[in-house]
């Protein structure tokens, strides 16, 4: 089975979108070739309800950056972008130089007025795709709330959750994402932002629920060895065997 670096990079975003690409960026080509890399939601730009416009137009920029740094290794984040009349929150997973994968936030955050700003997506496109061999999924930030969409998600090898996630809900966030891991005896890769209002709380859970975590630190990584998938699932049988 697969062995890879993850790393779940825990940043604060800064109101100029070049130097948010520009810190990101600096962060990405410390990490090891052939890692999977995740960042928090929405972190080039923030949920800048007065600029959507411009994150969006940002996006394209962003969007070549990453897929030229994403040629030995794979990228996942969260931008905004536009279409037709509306603006959709979307995780974009950069991998060999291509956009490997692409779904619309489906679950919009109403305490922070997501809904007012953004189209929810379509549900159908959370669903596993394919890294180097491991079977992925994503659900992005508020989602992770859902129990619905971790069955979508059963039988993934690795799930990412960007997020922006509340500091006052911090113990939310930890709470569930390492009951994801559980449940679904996957690991979990969950990126939340280091901003003022978040949380933090960001790292790696294994399939056994053990967490690797620093809220002190922007980037987190561990060397994921997948066979303790199958050691789990054979231990604990519930069915994912």
């Amino acid at each position: 089975m697969i062995s890879k670096q993850l790393y779940s990079l825990q940043i604060k975003t800064k109101q100029n979108f070049e130097e948010n690409l520009e810190h990101l960026r600096n962060l990405i080509i410390q990490c090891r070739g052939d890692s999977i890399i995740l960042a928090p939601e929405v972190c080039l730009t923030n949920f800048c309800y007065q600029r959507m416009d411009e994150a969006s137009e940002f996006a394209k920029e962003a969007t070549k950056t990453l897929l030229a740094l994403s040629s030995d290794r794979t990228i996942i984040t969260t931008m905004i972008e536009k279409y037709r009349k509306g603006f959709y929150n979307n995780l974009k997973v950069f991998h060999k130089g291509e956009l490997l994968h692409k779904q619309s936030k489906h679950k919009l955050f109403p305490l922070g007025n997501e809904h007012l700003h953004f189209q929810s997506g379509d549900i159908a496109e959370i669903a596993p795709f394919k890294i180097d061999g491991l079977t992925c999924g994503a659900m992005n930030c508020f989602e992770l709330r859902f129990i619905e969409l971790w069955q979508k998600l059963k039988g993934c090898d690795l799930i990412v959750v960007p997020a922006q996630w509340g500091k006052e809900r911090k113990d939310n966030f930890e709470t569930l994402t390492k009951a994801l891991a559980i449940t679904t005896q996957s690991f979990v890769l969950a990126s939340s932002s280091a901003n003022d209002t978040c949380a933090k709380g960001s790292g790696i859970i294994t399939p056994f629920g053990i967490a690797t975590t620093d809220d002190s630190k922007e980037m987190i990584s561990l060397k994921a060895d997948f066979s303790t998938i199958a050691q789990a699932r054979k231990y604990i049988n519930i069915g994912l065997n």
